[in-house]
């Protein structure tokens, strides 16, 4: 493998891919171990995918904002390296597939040509900031997200704070109360408020801590109602830096926000964030959102008259995926993308459409389509006839036709089957028969491969997620199904409810059974979940119970939707959230990685930096030795108490207090030059008596 040069401006961003163009050759050499490199390219964007040899790479577009140019460049990319198709994420990613490995630096340094980045996309991470694709057009908004959906991105980005936490952060802007980012799934979550206070408007948020789907989801808590605007960059790395020093390390089914808080308690949790203030950059953090680029309205341009033939779709287009926006004669409008999946030749042909007739500002939704701003009514007809061609023209934008889904199966090595297919067929049977749905935006139907929720099937109205059942001898393709969940407002939703499992080629009859019950039975105007709450759980157990009974199997149950051969389970190893490194020789080689960052900041004068790497070293190097006499330890608080316990109590180091002193000085001093001087240089000295202590134990044994 031969390196290359890059051409890029930024030398923080080329640093990182000549460093992992060099791991990559280091690891094809033998000289770095699998899990070690694993972890690496994860936070490069760089994820395994089911098919061996061949990774999946994650884009990261914050708050899902893309421009004419870099959606084109994305296009190239996935020509040149992948499959020529884009699938946007319900995260505001895009993930192109069937990449080879050696390729990603190459194709990461074309990348950074539009400013696009992969850094931090996977991993044990902050991963990408996702906002309200609405905000800053939002009729409903009390002011713009968007500045402070960006200041989070570009603050956490290569931040020592978060570069190898026990699993993955995630964040959310919502633009309004109507909470259209779902903050209460995510680790923290914002929503816009204002208070008055003297005469004068003050800007702040509601925040809410510790949401999440997954196999156990949790509803977020209220940490704030009102925090004013300069102190949600302060918390936010508050949080994080509790939830790296005590979150769970070695179950990472257990390391996320919801579960420390699950563990500690709240008090004591938002305790240990208000303690870490003290030693964070700044407690203040003012965002200028005067000088952020605001999206600018495109130029007039004298548009053809054109003819609508099919005139009942472009209404129902009009209906459901145009609204107008809090700038007067402008419009968004909403492009519904099937499964989340765009031919790059038609990426590359609605990007015409956006230059004629559209601002320069696209974005990605967090149920996988698009929306388009700043559009004249005048443009109507000629956008839906174009889009139209392009296959690009559904209506029912966010209703109940417009099924959200992972790609499961497909490439995901969690997956357990499929959900791409049951999509597309669900989506056919509500459009053939339940027509008037595509009006409804109150039931939301979401379907995830596995348990993890990439599809979000915990807060869907109807859910489902890939399973498995055994009949027999015989294993089929199974569906979990989910009723019940959804989004409140305000920071508040509601977790689906786990009903029963079926076969998965009887979904379509499981659909056609609960939507004829709620038609038939529920009272005018009775929303979905309200019906569901009325009549109980049990209820819609009892009425789906027959369509789970394996008595009545055929052949075609055993095969998997989009197969035509028998099902087989196969899971692979799930990279979400990285995989973690317990090799003695591997942590100090990481401490001392970790030593050379906090040097290279003291030297920069970036103390707040330099002291937390400096701590990082404490952390890595008392592990290494602790696993050397085989105390595994699942969080950094319990490895300096352990330390303590096991080394500085025999005799075997000294410090002038104790190791867990001499460690949490972190937490009790502000980021001064002198403390960080002082700070860095006890670091440097535990590191090296911790090597000539392994030295001489090797020798010795």
């Amino acid at each position: 493998m031969q390196s290359f040069r890059t051409e890029l401006e930024n030398p923080l961003v080329e640093k990182d891919i000549i460093e992992l163009e060099k791991k990559i050759r280091q690891f094809r050499e033998g000289k770095i171990d699998e899990e070690k490199f694993r972890s690496l390219r994860l936070a490069r964007g760089v994820y395994g995918q089911r098919q061996q040899g061949v990774q999946m790479v994650r884009i990261k577009l914050p708050y899902g904002k893309m421009s004419v140019k870099q959606l084109l460049r994305i296009a190239d990319i996935s020509d040149e390296y992948a499959t020529g198709n884009l699938h946007l994420t319900t995260r505001q990613d895009i993930q192109i597939h069937y990449v080879s490995l050696d390729r990603t630096p190459e194709l990461w340094s074309k990348l950074e040509q539009d400013n696009i980045t992969i850094r931090e996309a996977c991993g044990n991470t902050v991963r990408n900031v996702t906002a309200s694709s609405i905000a800053g057009i939002d009729p409903h908004e009390p002011f713009d997200v968007t500045p402070y959906a960006d200041a989070a991105f570009r603050y956490f980005l290569r931040n020592p704070i978060c570069q190898d936490m026990g699993r993955k952060f995630k964040i959310a802007f919502s633009s309004s109360e109507k909470d259209s980012a779902l903050t209460y799934m995510h680790d923290i979550g914002f929503i816009p408020k204002i208070k008055t206070e003297g005469g004068n408007e003050i800007r702040g948020f509601k925040v809410v801590v510790g949401g999440g789907l997954g196999a156990q989801p949790f509803l977020a808590k209220t940490a704030y109602e009102f925090l004013n605007e300069d102190e949600f960059i302060p918390f936010t790395e508050a949080v994080l830096r509790v939830f790296d020093r005590y979150g769970e390390r070695t179950s990472r089914h257990k390391a996320r926000v919801k579960y420390l808080i699950n563990k500690l308690g709240f008090d004591e949790m938002m305790r240990l964030v208000n303690e870490e203030k003290i030693a964070i950059k700044t407690n203040k953090f003012k965002v200028d959102y005067t000088v952020y680029a605001q999206t600018i309205p495109p130029t007039e341009i004298q548009a053809a008259p054109i003819e609508v033939k099919d005139t009942e779709k472009f209404e129902a287009r009009k209906k459901t995926n145009v609204f107008e926006q809090k700038q007067k004669d402008f419009y968004g409008i909403y492009i519904k993308v099937e499964t989340g999946d765009i031919k790059t030749p038609i990426a590359r042909k609605l990007a015409d459409v956006v230059k004629k007739y559209a601002a320069d500002d696209i974005r990605v939704t967090i149920n996988q389509g698009l929306l388009i701003k700043f559009v004249r009514e005048k443009y109507f007809k000629n956008i839906f006839v174009e889009l139209n061609a392009l296959g690009l023209a559904e209506p029912g934008f966010d209703s109940t036709a417009d099924v959200t889904t992972c790609p499961g199966t497909d490439t995901c090595n969690l997956g357990i089957s499929n959900s791409t297919n049951i999509a597309i067929q669900l989506e056919k049977l509500i459009r053939d028969e339940y027509p008037e749905l595509i009006f409804n935006s109150d039931i939301k139907i979401k379907i995830s491969g596995c348990m993890n929720g990439c599809g979000q099937h915990s807060i869907a109205n109807i859910g489902f997620h890939g399973s498995s059942l055994k009949s027999g001898p015989n294993v089929l393709p199974a569906l979990q199904v989910l009723l019940g969940g959804g989004t409140l407002g305000n920071g508040e939703g509601r977790v689906a409810d786990k009903v029963l499992k079926i076969p998965s080629k009887r979904a379509f009859v499981v659909l056609r059974a609960l939507l004829d019950d709620y038609e038939n039975n529920s009272t005018d105007g009775e929303y979905f979940n309200d019906y569901y709450v009325r009549q109980g759980e049990k209820y819609f157990y009892s009425l789906l119970k027959p369509l789970a009974d394996l008595t009545t199997l055929k052949d075609d149950d055993f095969v998997d939707w989009g197969h035509d051969v028998k099902y087989t389970p196969a899971i692979g190893v799930g990279e979400c959230a990285g995989v973690m490194i317990d090799l003695v020789a591997t942590l100090l080689f990481e401490s001392e990685e970790k030593y050379g960052w906090a040097k290279e900041s003291l030297e920069k004068n970036q103390f707040a930096d330099s002291i937390y790497h400096s701590y990082s070293v404490f952390v890595s190097t008392a592990k290494a030795l602790l696993l050397d006499k085989q105390v595994n330890c699942n969080t950094q608080y319990g490895i300096i108490n352990d330390f303590d316990k096991h080394y500085v109590a025999q005799g075997l180091f000294n410090f002038d207090i104790d190791f867990r002193t001499q460690v949490l000085q972190i937490n009790k001093n502000n980021p001064t030059k002198e403390f960080a001087n002082k700070y860095f240089a006890e670091a440097e000295d535990f590191l090296n008596q911790s090597k000539v202590f392994r030295e001489k134990e090797l020798n010795n044994n």
